[in-house]
């Protein structure tokens, strides 16, 4: 799985901005909007291009539906650009599975919505095509065992960030974040098996 970093052109003023905002300034969320679009409608592209084809969300939908709930945030802290693009991420793959179980609901059955999930496990498929409802059920149950570890799930595969980046991200040494990022991988990859 390719993993490029958002590098904003301005990573100085999105730092300061981000600050503002998590102060409570709503100007600083207008200005930084513009600085941030490009990397957050990549962000989405990403995550729907492992989508199966035919689904109808556009990347643009999609950043808006996640920045709509990010506004409405009664407490953001976001110190750098990683933790924002982070929460971001976070936002997209609850816009997502949301749109998912509310398709999945009506039609029951075929019409599941599937995305491809490169886990990039030894014996195991070097991609396949899962259902984005189960993937996110099986999120939800390694949350209850290690939240750390669907944190870094979503920074590697929802937002794409760099073994280093999760770690500054999370504060942890790259080590611990590749490790957990493996243990994560298989624990994803055996439930997706072996859920109907």
């Amino acid at each position: 799985m390719a993993h490029t970093n958002p590098v904003p052109q301005t990573d100085t003023n999105v730092t300061q901005l981000l600050s503002r905002w998590s102060a409570g300034d709503p100007a600083a969320l207008q200005a930084l909007i513009p600085l941030v679009y490009a990397e957050l409608r990549r962000l989405a592209a990403g995550n729907l291009a492992r989508e199966r084809a035919g689904h109808t969300l556009q990347p643009t939908a999609l950043v808006h539906e996640a920045y709509l709930r990010l506004v409405q945030q009664h407490s953001v802290d976001f110190d750098s650009r990683l933790k924002f693009y982070a929460a971001a991420a976070q936002m997209m793959r609850r816009v997502l599975c949301d749109r998912a179980r509310h398709r999945n609901a009506k039609k029951r059955g075929d019409g599941a919505t599937h995305l491809t999930i490169d886990l990039e496990i030894p014996d195991h498929p070097q991609s396949e095509t899962v259902d984005l409802e189960r993937l996110d059920d099986a999120l939800s149950q390694l949350e209850q065992l290690d939240p750390r570890k669907v944190r870094i799930v979503e920074l590697r595969y929802f937002a794409g960030l760099s073994i280093a980046d999760a770690a500054v991200t999370l504060a942890l040494s790259p080590a611990t974040i590749k490790r957990e990022w493996s243990v994560a991988r298989a624990w994803l990859a055996s439930r997706l098996r072996h859920e109907p």
